[in-house]
């Protein structure tokens, strides 16, 4: 836990710091609140991943202080995790850089990664067997297209107070528990790291939004989170790969559900922003009733009370990955599970037939 109280403390110090003197980032305040995704009501600083970035590579370079053994992986890790981070603080400051460009950026970070840290994927477990991929033609671009995913995934479940910060916290920490299990000390201090600088920024982020993750934040994360469940299930032979495909299921298939929905059902471009993601959904026709009509006038109230219903929803994922790590029968059964349990929730909702258990009316 050591990892993780510095990174956190780093990182709540430097994102107050960000906080206090927000005026000095005036290209990087969020002043938009037209946009179909927009649910802020004052100018908000968009550079979170800033602090996290820092406290990361700070609390990295104490872990290998300590533990000179993990020097090499820790760089390399951050390094590559660092060109990721680039594209989306530079977006964050200046509002130029391309979806697309932010994608490649990754892409790039991931082939890093595959060729430094031999981060790639070269096994599917099934029940009763597992296959070995061979061809560098089908490894290559499947490693780089998941990491790069995960870290868009990511970004795209940025949407509320807290929502991307409490549901990758608890990714990270299972993680670094998997990890803590086989031995695999790197992938134990890096995400307790990363949780920690994370959690240092969510206490100024949520409920009231005082800062932004921005794209810097969700790419950075995003990118340490796939880069490091793809180590942790190819370091660990006895990690079935169906635990990562169960722990990122939840940004994994809001994305695939989000691409699908614009190109084929709305016959739009896949990059094109829109206000029916999920959590939007839940926001606009779950929290509302929650709150009743008069409360739900605070658009920041509203903003709060939505991020919650998808933590515990991401929990239904996150918890039995955690418990049923080396068995992919129930994995994937699991697997299955939420993506049925996804496309009823998302049916029902869009239909104005949202479950009643999932609106709690205020008591007055």
């Amino acid at each position: 836990m050591f990892s993780f109280i510095v990174s956190f403390v780093v990182s709540a110090l430097l994102t107050l710091l960000v906080v206090k003197h927000s005026k000095l980032h005036g290209p990087a305040l969020d002043n938009n609140f037209d946009g179909v995704q927009k649910v802020h009501l004052h100018a908000v600083a968009r550079i979170g991943g800033l602090p996290i970035f820092l406290a990361v590579a700070l609390t990295a370079g104490i872990s290998v202080w300590r533990v000179p053994g993990l020097g090499y992986w820790l760089v390399s890790l951050l390094g590559c995790g660092g060109i990721a981070f680039a594209g989306g603080i530079v977006e964050d400051y200046t509002g130029k850089v391309r979806p697309s460009r932010r994608l490649i950026l990754t892409m790039v970070a991931a082939f890093l990664g595959y060729l430094v840290l031999d981060a790639k994927i070269a096994r599917l477990d099934m029940p009763f067997v597992s296959w070995h991929l061979d061809s560098l033609w089908l490894i290559l671009p499947l490693t780089v297209l998941a990491v790069a995913g995960i870290a868009n995934a990511v970004n795209i479940i940025d949407g509320f107070n807290g929502l991307a910060s409490v549901v990758t916290i608890f990714m990270l920490l299972s993680l670094a528990y998997v990890g803590w299990q086989v031995g695999d000390m790197f992938v134990l201090v890096s995400a307790l790291t990363v949780a920690g600088a994370t959690a240092g920024f969510l206490i100024w982020n949520y409920p009231v939004g005082l800062i932004f993750l921005g794209d810097g934040g969700a790419y950075f994360i995003g990118f340490m989170l796939g880069e490091l469940a793809l180590l942790l299930v190819m370091r660990n032979p006895q990690v079935s790969t169906w635990y990562a495909v169960l722990l990122l299921i939840y940004p994994a298939f809001e994305t695939i559900f989000s691409v699908y929905r614009r190109m084929f059902v709305r016959g739009k471009s896949p990059t094109m922003p829109d206000g029916i993601h999920l959590h939007s959904l839940i926001f606009r026709r779950i929290v509302q009733w929650t709150v009743g009509r008069k409360e739900a006038r605070a658009l920041m109230k509203r903003n709060a009370r939505t991020s919650p219903y998808l933590w515990l929803f991401s929990l239904t994922a996150v918890i039995p990955a955690t418990v049923f790590w080396r068995n992919t029968g129930i994995l994937i059964f699991f697997c299955l599970l939420f993506i049925i349990s996804y496309v009823w929730l998302y049916a029902r909702i869009v239909r104005f037939k949202s479950p009643r258990w999932l609106i709690w009316h205020k008591k007055h």
